[in-house]
């Protein structure tokens, strides 16, 4: 990308840091790209497209993202970036955006010299193509996400109270109710260890097919319908906030989980062959495997 210099790359970067501080539970990685448009002028060479598609501006942050992944100032996480506190700290020592963007670069190659075969040389070719493998894997990824996310937040909500039903079932778990269509004063499914329900604890699910995360105060309503022999399980499509999260974690008179889309997906994906046809086909999915870059 001879038409980017590092002092523009830096600029970008620098900016993109920023504006991930303003949000601790991080940006989904296109809103996070559309901001960084909005607050930068892009240049009518980044405005363009390149031949196989994919407008240049988003593409060029990306590549250079890699960098700062591997310098550990960036967490990419279920399509979600963060800034981390080291990141934070790069931002504020390094104001020339040139030199920002050459002390990423190096943490970059530092990282590539520790692995098991280093590449004999890190400023040709290869380091480009392994950039452009771990991009492609990351746009595929995201994409992925987006379809799945679109499919559940426009599924019948009794339909997805099923899914979960479905995949608690898979789990080994015995599902003796599913609330019906209407009011269900916080409490979407119940279930036992065992199939007569006569073992503890019992289990209260609450579903949430939203796009925005859950704040705290929906944690702490739902907590508020546990028993003393009862634990709690929280799904949500759009996840929790990180205040959500850390009651959840820190609570000690009320168990629960918290399962957002990603950790959704991921334990639908571990008991699909214990689902069986009915339930797959509320949630139809194929693997498709990539060459992975080295992590």
């Amino acid at each position: 990308m001879a038409d980017i210099t590092a002092a523009r790359t830096g600029e970008l970067l620098r900016t993109l840091l920023s504006i991930l501080q303003k949000h601790p539970d991080g940006l989904q990685a296109r809103v996070a790209l559309d901001t960084l448009r909005a607050a930068v002028t892009p240049t009518p060479y980044e405005l363009g497209s390149f031949e196989k598609g994919g407008l240049r501006f988003d593409k060029i942050v990306r590549f250079a993202t890699v960098d700062c992944v591997k310098a550990k100032w960036l967490v990419k996480d279920g399509g979600r970036w963060f800034v981390t506190e080291a990141g934070l700290a790069a931002v504020k020592q390094f104001q020339d955006p040139a030199l920002f963007y050459a002390e990423a670069k190096r943490h970059y190659r530092a990282w590539k010299k520790a692995q098991p075969v280093p590449d004999p040389d890190l400023d040709g070719d290869d380091e480009d193509d392994e950039e452009v493998v771990s991009v492609t894997l990351e746009e595929a990824q995201e994409q992925a996400r987006e379809q799945i996310a679109d499919y559940l937040h426009h599924m019948d909500p009794y339909e997805f109270q099923k899914l979960v039903g479905d995949l608690l079932s898979a789990m080994g778990y015995h599902v003796a109710w599913i609330a019906p269509p209407g009011r269900d004063d916080g409490i979407d499914l119940l279930a036992y260890p065992d199939p007569l329900g006569t073992r503890p604890p019992r289990i209260k699910v609450q579903v949430k097919r939203y796009a925005a995360a859950i704040p705290v105060s929906e944690v702490n309503a739902f907590m508020g319908n546990l028993g003393s022999d009862e634990v709690g399980i929280f799904v949500a499509t759009g996840g929790f906030t990180r205040d959500a999260e850390a009651k959840a974690r820190t609570d000690k008179q009320h168990r629960v989980t918290l399962i957002g889309l990603d950790a959704l997906v991921k334990l639908w994906v571990k008991h699909y062959a214990a689902l069986d046809e009915i339930a797959r086909q509320r949630l139809p999915l194929q693997p498709v495997y990539f060459l992975a870059p080295e992590n």
